[in-house]
């Protein structure tokens, strides 16, 4: 009777690993209903090796590994809506150690990479255990070698059903069970050669830019300052989810009076991001440089490629280029191929507040502070603010202050001593929306409030979010994200043609484009000759 509980006890353990979703959304009881058609060519496999060890420990390792490929893809899924890449996606690893790091502590932080880096092993042992349960069930040779043909079959089965899922070959029907796990697996070994490839060739493409040569670009801004102003995780959710869109929209409309009442005009639109939930400077590079740069290995291609950002023309037609980043703690030597005159990362910009834990300062003294980080210079600005209020995870939200008692920071300080703290919040899931409602409003407001003070300047002003919020914040898999020019009515019709919708509030049917396609449509649109005729020459 042991060994009968023994054997089942085993079985179950594998068929738990190979029916385990990779996916938030089916992470469900219902995923126990598939039936995995690997379960039994491991089962009679390992009754059919019997005594070759090395063969169940390269099983065992196997599934270890499936296991990690689909806990990769579940966090993936619940941060950045898309599948794990093995080969663009190992530094997030990084990332998130520090992000952990910083919300647990580097105690809590160290135990828990150990105890998962146990739970591998536990996992492999226990797995390799498993198959040498089976292994024992007979040593008669005619049951090893029924195993095996059994075995056999079950395979050519297995195989069948994810040839037919990966289109090798096709059925009417798709086979009964699934292969599901192997399909998995087989999928990202073929995207590693595939994203090699993309690669190379990407790298290639973005080496040819018809519009690298061109001159007398955006000379119809007239030296007209230029300010280009990232919101965090601000995306379509704040207008069309019901959690969010009363508060957000409510903003919108109540800054949109006040602009207006400063003589500038307003249009607004869509754009789709490369990304969702994280990795804003994958947006950054999309937006500026007018490639795709939907991954970290094509966003390093695009910075190895010589491609011109929009700084880089707005050098060309006589700009101070600048960046404020706030975000920046650490070196950023990637910088140097952006178009930058200055770089002012967190180090440089004088804030003597208290962090807001992974935020280093409120969106409020960004805004508020980086004109006077500016040398004297006669030339027009082309300005980039990347702000980081409304970044995970959404706590502590600081309050908007008087513009005049912003001064070096320090009246912030209340505001960031206060809870709850990351790991808390985030143990409730309505929490974590409510407080991202209120982060992504807080940056609305310190960001508008700021355009209305510019208002007698007259710059053009770009507000853009750079993605949505990680799908089960954001409540899909939607990638828009709005973008808002503010600047004189003559200077805006230059974008008419664009079908935007006048005011702050996109209309929800309004055109969408990719957000590689602002760079190109922008350098035309404020060009008196149209660049495409500049280019043809």
């Amino acid at each position: 009777m042991t060994r009968v509980f023994g054997l089942i006890l085993a079985a179950v353990l594998i068929f738990a690993v190979l029916v385990l979703p990779n996916h938030p959304g089916t992470m469900k009881w219902s995923a126990l209903n598939r039936w995995p058609l690997e379960l039994p060519v491991l089962l009679l496999g390992a009754v059919a090796i019997g005594r070759w060890w090395g063969v169940r420990y390269v099983a065992a390792l196997v599934l270890v590994l499936a296991v990690i490929i689909k806990l990769a893809d579940y966090a993936m899924f619940s941060a950045f809506n898309r599948t794990f890449n093995p080969v663009l996606d190992l530094f997030l690893a990084g990332a998130g150690l520090s992000l952990l790091r910083d919300s647990v502590g580097v105690v809590l932080a160290a135990c828990a990479v150990l105890g998962a880096a146990l739970l591998l092993v536990a996992l492999f042992l226990a797995l390799e255990r498993s198959l040498r349960v089976w292994a024992r069930v007979s040593t008669a040779r005619s049951v090893r070698m029924s195993a095996a043909g059994l075995a056999v079959l079950c395979a050519g089965w297995a195989a069948a059903d994810a040839g037919h899922h990966l289109e090798y070959w096709r059925f009417e029907k798709s086979p009964p069970g699934t292969a599901w796990t192997t399909r998995l697996t087989v999928k990202r070994g073929l995207q590693v050669q595939q994203t090699t490839a993309e690669l190379a060739r990407f790298a290639e493409e973005a080496q040819r830019d018809a519009y690298a040569d061109a001159s007398g670009l955006l000379d119809a801004l007239e030296e007209r300052d230029v300010i280009l102003i990232w919101i965090e995780s601000y995306g379509r959710a704040s207008f069309d989810n019901p959690l969010y869109a009363p508060t957000h929209l409510a903003t919108l409309r109540a800054a949109e009076a006040q602009i207006a009442q400063t003589g500038m005009a307003m249009k607004s639109g869509w754009l789709t991001s490369p990304t969702a939930g994280g990795q804003s400077w994958l947006a950054h590079g999309a937006l500026a440089s007018g490639l795709w740069t939907s991954d970290n290995g094509r966003y390093k291609a695009m910075l190895t490629s010589g491609q011109k950002w929009l700084f880089h023309f707005a050098q060309e037609a006589g700009y101070r280029t600048t960046a404020v980043m706030p975000a920046i703690t650490k070196g950023w030597p990637e910088s140097l191929m952006m178009g930058f005159d200055h770089i002012f990362p967190a180090a440089e910009i004088p804030y003597k507040g208290d962090a807001f834990r992974w935020v280093t300062m409120p969106d409020q003294f960004t805004l508020a502070t980086y004109p006077d980080l500016l040398p004297e210079d006669p030339r027009p600005d082309f300005i980039q603010i990347a702000l980081i209020s409304s970044h995970a995870p959404w706590t502590p939200i600081a309050d908007m202050v008087p513009w005049e008692d912003v001064q070096d920071g320090t009246i912030f300080n209340e505001m960031a001593a206060r809870g709850p703290a990351p790991k808390d919040l985030w143990r409730d899931r309505d929490a974590v929306r409510n407080a991202y409602r209120q982060s992504v409003d807080y940056a609305l407001r310190a960001t508008f409030s700021h355009v209305v003070r510019l208002g007698d300047a007259a710059p053009l002003v770009i507000v853009a979010g750079d993605h949505q919020a990680a799908g089960f914040v954001a409540g899909s898999d939607n990638k828009d994200v709005a973008v808002h020019m503010i600047g004189p009515a003559n200077v805006l019709d230059r974008i008419s043609h664009w079908d935007w919708t006048d005011g702050l509030i996109p209309a929800a049917d309004g055109p969408v484009r990719r957000m590689d396609s602002f760079r190109n449509d922008f350098l035309d649109a404020f060009t008196h000759v149209q660049v495409s005729e500049i280019v043809a020459e």
